[in-house]
Formats: structure tokens, C-alpha cells, sequence
């Protein structure tokens, strides 16, 4: 299979194009024959116009690639080796939605034939590539796995914003279903991934180191979360306290914060819910999500009682939220924790404008019912959630023109470096 795909006898196919599907198709496309496959004709008319829609990727990434944009299912008819690479996120009742998965392995299923191949990158639970996917392959396509088709799992590693860790300079795990297959797909990921390759003892391996990347940062940044609200009892700087601690060689060097976003703070619940199948309640990672999860709550109750302090009725109050993508530098709004905390303020009937230079107001509109606003007048308090290069190179002046003489900040991410100056009105997390 390799040979007739660096040959171009055989086509590569990517199945979902977003932050981590696109920039992969565009690698193998400098190597390889390539169709990228998405089911948004929005998002495939700006990839061929050379745009990423996630706004991650310059149109020089786009420049002398050899790959094909569709949202036609049968352009994959000429495909052989297959990456799949939909979102996997969870449901209101936070167990995991597969319907992404389970669709694009019906789409696959449809071109697929004896001798192609078929690899996952999505974040899923250990098990989920044999127990899921390969039953639809098989049924939709009439072809027996191992034998007729081969399989693998390579968890992506896309760092969303990171300019520097990109998707050629990660180091990559590969797996397949057996010696031939795994020999292949890793032969495959090596050709573009400069950083290399880790091939995993088997998919099951694969997926499980995955999942647990991202359930070991939540359950870090859980500790502090709940050391944050231990000191902040205490009246206690806890960033003084993290920068003294720091000190010992071997301290994680770590923040409280607002754990969102697509990756950490949805894989956990992916091992919860498997783990549960197999009759284990893992008390750690559920713990560490209750804390993360409830971080929203406890912020609008800490901006309530400084409203209160400066005798002023919640009701009556205008808040400026700073920032309401799930992490800096993106435009990413998804598991956006910001929002939750939007929410929260709102409860108290607190009038919340959001303002964010890198997020569209159309999907904000669309996934949450929030528009984003430009600042005006002055705000009882301003609530800095996402350090955006914007909001951290703004002047002083700027932060203050809009703030009440009495008005507050809430800094979440230390991104206020004179929030000291306003002393009993500056609050850090």
C-alpha cells in the first residue's frame, strides 16, 4: 500500500477536515495523492479558495498540494488508505457521542474494498475502534477486517494556536490490527511527521495513551482549581504560592483555570464511561471533572460578592466578559467553560456583554444564543477569562477607560500585570 501511495497509484482520503483533519491532509498532500473529505460545503468552499476555516493555517499552507475537496461521498471511490478524523464530544448527560464516528464509518464503508486500509485518529475510549467502527466497516462494505481491509488507531496531537508544536513536529503513535498493518500505517505517518513515530503494541494501547494524555492535564489543573479555592479561603495569593513552590526542581508548574474546550475537558468522561462499563467507579478522574466543572459556579459567586461589597445590586450591574474561545489565539468556541460562566452572571441578572477579537459572532449566535459585543460606556466590572495577545498587549488606559471609578477586575488568567495597582478592586484566581 505504501508504494502505490507514494506512486499516486492509489489515493489517500482524510474524512473530516477541521483543527486536526486539514492540516494533516495538507501534509500528506506534499507526498501524497490526496481527498479531503468534509460534509460542510461552507468549510469545502473556503479550503478550495486556499482558507482554513478554524483560522489556524495561512494560505501558503494551502500552495502546491496535491489534494481534491469534496463532500460527495463516491469521490472516495479511488481511495485505499483512509484517515478518519471527526470530533468526538459528549452529550448533555456528558457520556460520549459517537455519531460523528459512526457516520463516517458508514460513509467509508460505502467505497471501501479488499486490500484498503482504514485509520482513526478521534479521541475515543479504549476499545471503541474494534467495538464501534469496525462492525459498521465490515457490514456496510461486506469485507471482513484483518483479513480483507486492515485497520489502526493514531491519536492526533494537534495543539490548536501552538505555531511551533505543529502537526509534523508532534511525535506520532501508530497501531494497526496486526505486524502488516502496523508496519504500513506507520510507514505512512513517518513520510510526513518530522518529529517521528511511536508505534503503540496495539489500537487498544493506542487509544487508551491517548485518552489518558488529556485526563492527566484535567486532573492536574483540578488540584488546582481546588487549591486556588482553598487559598483564596485563606486569603492567600495562590500564584504566589505555585511561584514559591516552584522553586523544587521536580514541582509541576501549573494554574487554576477554566478547563474547556474539546480535548481535556471531554476525554475524561470517554474513560469514565468505559470504565464504567467494566463495573470500576475511577473516583479520581470523576472527582477532578466535578471540581473543573464547577469552576464557572464558584467564579460568579466570587464576582457577586465584590459587586455586593461595593454596594451594588447585581441587577444593576454591566460586566464585560474578555474572551470567549477555549483557549488564547484560537477561535475555537466549543466546551467554551466562559460561556458556563456567561450563564452563571446572567442568573443573577447581571448584564454581560462578551468581547473577543479572534471569535465569530455568527457561531457564538448559533451554538450558545451570545453575541459578542464592542465596549461602551463604563462596566461594574470587567472579567478578563482569555489571554488572547490582544487583551495582554492592551494599555492600561484602555482596561481602565472602561471600568466604573469604583468599578472591578477578575482576572482569571493573570493577564492583568497592574491589576495590583487597583487593589482591593483587582481579584485573581
Amino acid at each position: 500500500m505504501y508504494e502505490q501511495l507514494i506512486n499516486k497509484e492509489r489515493t489517500l482520503g482524510v474524512i473530516g477536515l477541521g483543527y486536526v483533519g486539514l492540516p494533516l491532509a495538507l501534509e500528506f498532500a506534499k507526498h501524497f495523492r490526496v481527498v479531503g473529505f468534509d460534509i460542510s460545503e461552507e468549510r469545502v468552499a473556503m479550503m478550495r479558495e486556499g482558507r482554513d476555516p478554524s483560522d489556524e493555517l495561512g494560505p501558503e499552507a494551502f500552495e502546491n498540494k496535491d489534494i481534491t475537496y469534496t463532500t460527495d461521498p463516491l469521490a472516495l471511490k479511488d481511495v485505499g488508505f483512509y484517515v478518519v478524523a471527526v470530533p468526538t464530544d459528549i452529550t448533555e448527560s456528558k457520556v460520549p457521542n459517537l455519531v460523528p464516528l459512526q457516520k463516517s464509518s458508514e460513509t467509508v464503508a460505502k467505497t471501501l474494498q479488499a486490500g484498503d486500509y482504514v485509520v482513526y485518529e478521534s479521541t475515543v475510549y479504549p476499545g471503541c475502534t474494534e467495538e464501534v467502527c469496525i462492525p459498521i466497516l465490515e457490514q456496510g462494505s461486506g469485507l471482513r477486517a484483518v483479513t480483507d481491509f486492515k485497520y489502526g488507531y493514531s491519536p492526533e496531537r494537534i495543539n490548536p494556536g501552538d505555531k511551533e508544536h505543529t502537526v509534523a513536529t508532534i511525535l506520532k503513535i501508530t497501531s494497526g490490527c496486526d505486524d502488516e498493518s502496523a508496519e504500513v500505517i506507520d510507514q505512512v505517518y513517518q513520510r510526513v511527521i518530522t518529529a517521528g513515530t511511536y508505534r503503540a503494541e496495539s489500537v487498544k494501547v493506542a487509544e487508551a495513551a491517548k485518552v489518558i494524555e488529556n485526563t492527566q492535564r484535567d486532573l492536574n489543573i483540578s488540584l488546582m482549581n481546588e487549591l486556588a479555592i482553598v487559598f483564596d479561603r485563606l486569603d492567600i495569593d495562590t500564584e504566589a504560592v505555585l511561584k514559591a513552590a516552584g522553586t523544587k526542581w521536580n514541582f509541576i508548574p501549573l494554574r487554576p483555570g477554566l478547563v474547556g474546550g474539546h480535548c481535556i475537558g471531554v476525554d475524561p468522561y470517554y474513560l469514565l464511561h468505559k470504565a464504567r462499563q467494566v463495573d470500576i467507579e475511577p473516583e479520581v478522574i470523576a472527582a477532578g471533572r466535578r471540581i473543573n466543572d464547577k469552576m464557572p459556579a464558584w467564579i460568579a459567586k466570587k464576582i457577586i460578592i465584590g459587586l455586593s461589597r461595593q454596594g451594588k445590586s447585581p441587577s444593576e450591574c454591566r460586566v464585560l466578559v474578555l474572551g470567549v474561545t477555549f483557549k488564547e489565539n484560537v477561535s475555537d468556541i466549543r466546551n467554551s467553560k466562559v460561556v458556563d460562566l456567561v450563564r452563571e452572571l446572567e442568573d443573577y441578572h447581571i448584564a454581560v456583554e462578551v468581547v473577543d477579537p479572534h471569535a465569530e459572532s455568527a457561531h457564538l449566535q448559533a451554538e450558545y444564543g451570545l453575541e459578542l459585543s464592542q465596549p461602551t460606556g463604563k462596566y461594574d466590572a470587567v472579567v478578563a477569562c482569555v489571554k488572547h495577545d490582544a487583551f495582554v498587549d492592551a494599555s492600561q488606559a484602555w482596561l481602565l477607560n472602561l471600568l466604573k471609578e469604583d468599578g472591578l477586575v477578575f482576572d482569571l488568567k493573570g493577564m492583568v500585570a497592574w491589576g495590583r495597582d487597583l487593589g482591593q478592586r483587582y481579584w485573581k484566581l
